[in-house]
């Protein structure tokens, strides 16, 4: 058992999902053991939670190799602030959520002084280089992993690994039911319902909700009467979506703070690659996934990886049940046509569907971070 001494602890998340999972775990951290204080770097998730921030990472949330080069400056500054704080801090473990290249390089630290490090969503070791593993195991005392079949990995290393189990199964669940959300959002339940999931960090809206609001124009031709919906994600500034939406010749019904009540109104979804396609998965709902990143981010992405499938649902299935638009590929035309399909094709949503809910099978009954939080606590007490 835990002693009535305070202890502390710091999160590192680096991107909206993380910063929402942390915030989630040390919420329910602070439920068992309410003595429990937290310092860190995140968003606003984790300082409504209580956390006490030394660094917004809104300001470094960006993917790809160009990106991050553009952002570089600034995300050194992160993790010296990150490095500075653990060194005063000296908190009992250090919990790195996901963004793993910057997580990397504060574990090694963190390591190299002493700190007990659990990383919290593991590097997509089947995607990209496997020596990876043994990496990351050399700067970690356990990785939390979130799918069934990542632990094989670790565990043919001996890294320490424990299968947690993904937060969006308990995260994913809509707060009104469908007719309830339809009234809400002022949609007409009698004409079909499309959304546009493009992504919660600037560069993906950038790359992905032109081309998206492109296709939604090509809706409009064959279905006069379609809605379109977007679930805006609360690290993304108004100004900037409103800039697309103001040159669009379709109307958008722009939702913030409730995506799961959203997503359950569509018909059918396009969607940008990452958690969101997990979660739209879990709903239930036929979606295209498209995927698009600086031209030199690309090429050099597919020298390395080593997986057939980018979507979540189609690696979790083990086979394509949701077509994947690529770089090129993610074009308006192609995205309209996909939707239209879906639209129209009841036997190809239906398979979609049926397809999809094995993928909520697999992923398990939930409770991952109620799983994340009793492992927590057993580290802290070793």
């Amino acid at each position: 058992m835990l002693t009535n001494t305070a202890l502390k602890i710091c999160l590192s998340a680096g991107e909206s999902s993380g910063d929402q999972n942390a915030a989630n775990l040390y919420l329910e951290l602070k439920k068992q053991f309410p003595k429990l204080n937290a310092v860190g770097m995140g968003g606003a998730k984790m300082a409504d939670a209580g956390i006490s921030l030394c660094y917004d990472s809104s300001q470094i949330a960006v993917i790809g190799v160009v990106e991050v080069i553009k952002h570089y400056a600034e995300i050194r500054r992160a993790l010296k602030k990150m490095q500075n704080l653990l060194l005063n801090e000296r908190p009992d473990l250090l919990i790195c959520v996901d963004y793993k290249d910057f997580n990397y390089q504060l574990a090694k630290f963190a390591k190299q002084n002493g700190i007990k490090v659990l990383f919290y969503v593991s590097p997509q070791v089947w995607v990209w280089r496997k020596n990876r593993v043994k990496k990351y195991g050399k700067v970690i005392d356990m990785m939390a992993v979130i799918f069934p079949f990542e632990t094989a990995y670790y565990e043919a290393e001996n890294v320490p690994v424990r299968y947690v189990g993904h937060p969006s199964v308990d995260k994913a669940i809509p707060n009104f039911t469908k007719s309830e959300a339809l009234e809400k959002f002022h949609l007409n339940p009698c004409a079909p319902v499309i959304g546009l999931v493009a992504g919660s960090r600037v560069n993906e809206i950038k790359h992905l909700l032109p081309v998206m609001l492109e296709a939604a124009e090509h809706l409009k031709v064959d279905f006069q009467n379609c809605q379109f919906i977007l679930p805006q994600a609360d690290s993304l500034p108004d100004d900037l979506i409103q800039h697309y939406l103001n040159q669009a010749k379709v109307s958008v019904t722009v939702i913030k703070n409730q995506p799961y009540d959203v997503m359950q109104c569509c018909d059918a979804i396009m969607t940008c690659s990452g958690t969101a396609t997990l979660e739209i998965a879990l709903l239930g709902i036929p979606m295209v996934i498209c995927y698009r990143l600086n031209s030199l981010t690309y090429w050099l992405g597919r020298l390395l990886i080593k997986t057939r499938f980018i979507g979540l649902p189609n690696i979790v299935f083990g086979d394509g049940i949701v077509r994947e638009l690529i770089q090129h590929d993610a074009t308006a035309e192609n995205l309209a046509n996909e939707i239209h399909r879906l639209l129209t094709d009841s036997e190809a949503a239906q398979n979609c569907r049926a397809d999809l809910e094995i993928v909520r099978e697999k992923l398990g009954q939930g409770g991952g971070i109620q799983n994340m939080t009793a492992l927590v606590l057993e580290m802290l007490q070793r």
